[in-house]
């Protein structure tokens, strides 16, 4: 069974390496910056993280027949992720005296490395993903050469 995928795997790695370049250019652009154009900078990536999960909760629609098990479990990860970045929203709104804001600054920056490293595991993984359809791929077509 082949899946139809919108973009070929080898372009969606170069999607997630010009995202990862963008986003450390803007931490290192923010870190430079106002704190009301920091705000706003956050608010843009906050809606780019939206928008990026919209995208792939619209892939996910579209694939519903494939590999449900899989599917079904990829959705439940992005659904805790979305609310993981709600509840991150509500706990900043709550967080307004100066003790507290140094605690969140250093609580934030701990979260933002380990999602950092996430991404660079979820970078490893989509490889060893992209290789396995590769060798998948060839492996099919040695077979159907076969008959």
């Amino acid at each position: 069974m082949e899946v139809n995928m919108v973009e070929p795997l080898s372009q969606q790695l170069s999607d997630l390496s010009v995202r990862a370049k963008k986003a450390e250019d803007d931490v290192a652009a923010a870190q430079k910056e106002a704190r009301d154009k920091i705000i706003a900078r956050r608010e843009q990536a906050r809606a780019a993280a939206r928008a990026a999960t919209e995208k792939v909760n619209q892939k996910i629609k579209s694939a519903e027949n494939t590999a449900s098990a899989n599917w079904n479990a990829f959705k439940a990860k992005v659904a805790a992720d979305m609310d993981g970045l709600k509840t991150m929203v509500a706990e900043r709104k709550q967080e307004l005296d100066a003790k507290r804001a140094e605690s969140t600054a250093d609580r934030l920056e701990w979260e933002a490395g380990v999602a950092v490293d996430y991404a660079i595991a979820c970078v490893e993984q989509a490889e060893v993903a992209v290789l396995d359809a590769i060798a998948g791929r060839s492996e099919a077509d040695s077979a159907r050469a076969r008959r």
